[in-house]
């Protein structure tokens, strides 16, 4: 986490701006995909260059928003204008209007570390270990495409993982998309 405070805005902006170049050579902001984002926090990756980039190539775009802290459940709810701070100080959208996690076509992820696996260090919450859930019951359509989306340096040889732990489809970094478990359609 030191090495996430520690980059200056000039390199956060570059790599934000880096990793939505990766993502705009993909198929995976075709338009009217359903895509979950997350708005950053100062510390992490910026998400503005892709939430844009979605945008503008007619995606429907969702962020998470935390429906029950103590049970530690969240939803997805259409980007609109209408924003609050969550108890952790993350933007989420107001509004009624949600989707399942389920039904959207590619998720991107933010962590405090990833592996060659694919696994994933959240913030140790559970928020997105518990809305993914169903992942690892399936044994035929993974969907929703997850990825993780880190600074270079977050990528690790190994991460510690549990039962519960929900794994990365793909990492996208400054340096490119790291393809882990996941097959593309």
């Amino acid at each position: 986490m030191a090495q996430r405070r520690a980059v200056n805005p000039a390199q956060r902006t570059h790599a934000s701006v880096a990793v939505a170049a990766h993502i705009a050579a993909t198929h995976w902001l075709a338009p009217g995909r359903r895509i979950g984002l997350y708005a950053s926090m100062p510390q992490e990756l910026g998400t503005g260059p892709l939430i844009e980039l979605a945008q503008q190539r007619g995606c429907v775009v969702y962020l998470p928003r935390i429906t029950n802290f103590r049970a530690r459940a969240m939803r997805f709810v259409p980007m609109n204008s209408r924003t609050r701070q969550h108890d952790f100080g993350m933007t989420e959208p107001e509004g009624d209007a949600w989707l399942g996690a389920r039904f959207l076509d590619t998720i991107f992820c933010a962590g405090v570390g990833f592996d060659r696996r694919g696994a994933r260090v959240g913030h140790g919450a559970g928020f997105y270990d518990r809305a993914l859930a169903f992942r690892r019951t399936r044994h035929h359509w993974r969907g929703p495409r997850l990825v993780g989306l880190a600074y270079s340096f977050q990528v690790v040889p190994l991460v510690p993982v549990t039962g519960h732990d929900v794994f990365m489809d793909m990492i996208v970094t400054e340096r490119g998309i790291h393809e882990l478990l996941a097959d593309e359609d």
